[in-house]
């Protein structure tokens, strides 16, 4: 994951949100994200496609060139997998209750990376997010599973809890912490702080952000991430 702005969450954040986009809206995300290492930085571009199919239930889809520069070698580029889900809110959160909002996002992975990128099999993920509002605050969060196949891949989990604050009709800024479990034979958990902000530019059009540190084995996970996009909303 503005319209007048009303409360929102997943993108620019790592941790998404459990609410999907309105019946017969579109978000799409023109989108640049990258983690620096010590020698290099590595990333991927594209574009989030987000439609409201109907009450209650999104369906998505995230195609994406993946890249890779390391300092003293040729740099790469090439088509990353291909996501593809559909975001169903099952629990509606309440005036006077403690009932957030909750919803199930499967998403699947088909394999039509450059074999750089990929493994060449098919994947797929489970999460569970949740959202509570007061007032100008938000409180989102949640975690899942994903089946991660392919030579020296691990299936890992994943989650992450965040917090953000419209503190003006056209801005709302938050942060984040998240973490995951190591992906591959060779890699380890990574646990990240993000510090995002959304700004609405035009009555469709916003700019929104996010960065921070990785706090956890930085040696092999890298030392900072960040996400950039142009988001229009239908």
């Amino acid at each position: 994951m503005l319209g007048a702005v009303p409360a929102s969450a997943g993108p620019p954040y790592v941790t998404d949100d459990p609410e999907p986009t309105d019946t017969g809206k579109w978000e799409v995300y023109g989108f640049g994200t990258g983690t620096s290492f010590d020698h290099g930085v590595a990333g991927e571009g594209g574009f989030d496609i987000n439609y409201g199919a109907a009450r209650d239930l999104q369906i998505s889809g995230v195609v994406s060139l993946a890249y890779r520069h390391d300092d003293g070698d040729p740099s790469h580029a090439g088509l990353a997998d291909t996501e593809l889900g559909a975001k169903y809110r099952f629990l509606h959160q309440q005036d006077g209750s403690w009932m957030p909002d909750v919803s199930l996002f499967p998403k699947v992975e088909l394999p039509t990376a450059d074999h750089r990128f990929g493994s060449g099999k098919l994947g797929f993920s489970i999460p569970l997010w949740a959202q509570k509002d007061f007032g100008r605050w938000s409180v989102f969060g949640g975690g899942g599973w994903t089946l991660n196949p392919g030579a020296g891949n691990r299936d890992y989990g994943f989650g992450g809890v965040a917090v953000t604050r419209q503190v003006a009709k056209t801005l709302s800024l938050g942060g984040e912490i998240y973490h995951q479990t190591a992906d591959a034979i060779d890699t380890r958990a990574d646990t990240g702080l993000g510090f995002g902000a959304s700004w609405q530019v035009a009555p469709k059009w916003s700019i929104i952000g996010s960065g921070g540190p990785l706090i956890q084995h930085r040696a092999t996970t890298g030392n900072y991430a960040f996400y950039l996009a142009l988001e229009f909303h239908d």
